[in-house]
């Protein structure tokens, strides 16, 4: 199943690449270039160091934003599922952060926090932090009752339910949520660097679109895609080897 699943994933890609290459051939456009051009931008940029020193400064913001949003997150998460009251405070923020316009807080945040780090980690924040822990929250809450009521027949402690019963039967879940919520930030830390001050890789796409260099312009997305895809990846095979056989779903799907 595995090897199938891997030689599906080969075909379904030179699919998808074979696609790029013809549509860039026809051309469907002047400014969309064909696979093979993309991809000798994209060795090139890679060879000379451009890329490297570009997610150097990408993966800054996105570092500590994804940190911020899981530890904050996660606690935020346990909070509300533990608690009716705190659902009805703080569940409405948070759904209102995730449908919200990204785009348009950022001038919000520009003028409060500067073009610096700061607003750039407070755009992940916001991408991340509300699936992280609606997800967690929603695990919470989905414990199985008779779990906690063998716990409670054995004589143990709220502290004791929550850390022995409700947080390990949750995992599975969080963990997921934590996978979606990094998905999340990657959006968020291209989008700040679109959006905000053009550094790392956000300002190979602008500057390479303003020359009409439309191979790196398409390199560049293609190198976040690919690093994104590989990243979600490791942390699926990760959440498979740490909950295998008790991995549940999202609570967000």
């Amino acid at each position: 199943m595995t090897r199938r699943s891997l030689w599906l994933k080969i075909i379904s890609a030179a699919v998808l690449f074979g696609a790029w290459q013809i549509a860039g051939m026809i051309p469907v456009s002047y400014a969309f270039p064909t696979f093979f051009e993309s991809m000798a931008a994209l060795f090139r940029m890679a060879a000379d160091g451009t890329l490297l020193t570009a997610y150097v400064e990408t993966l800054r913001p996105l570092v500590v934003g994804v940190g911020i949003s899981a530890f904050l997150g996660i606690g935020l998460g346990l909070w509300i599922g533990l608690s009716a009251r705190f659902d009805w405070l703080f569940s409405p923020i948070f759904i209102v952060m995730q449908a919200a316009p990204l785009a348009a807080l950022i001038p919000l945040l520009v003028m409060a926090y500067g073009i610096g780090l700061t607003s750039k980690v407070f755009v992940v924040c916001i991408m991340a932090m509300p699936v992280i822990v609606l997800n967690t929250a929603s695990a919470v809450r989905n414990t199985p009752a008779s779990l906690k009521e063998m716990g409670r027949s054995f004589l143990a402690s709220d502290t004791m339910i929550m850390l022995r019963i409700i947080i390990p039967a949750a995992s599975p879940v969080i963990f997921s949520g934590l996978r979606l919520g990094v998905s999340a930030g990657f959006i968020g830390a291209i989008l700040a660097e679109l959006k905000i001050t053009p550094t790392g890789v956000g300002d190979i796409i602008t500057y390479s679109r303003s020359i009409a260099d439309y191979p790196a312009m398409y390199a560049a997305i293609f190198s976040i895609i690919l690093l994104a895809v590989l990243f979600l990846n490791f942390l699926e095979r990760l959440e498979v080897y740490l909950f295998e056989g008790n991995v549940r779903g999202y609570a967000s799907d």
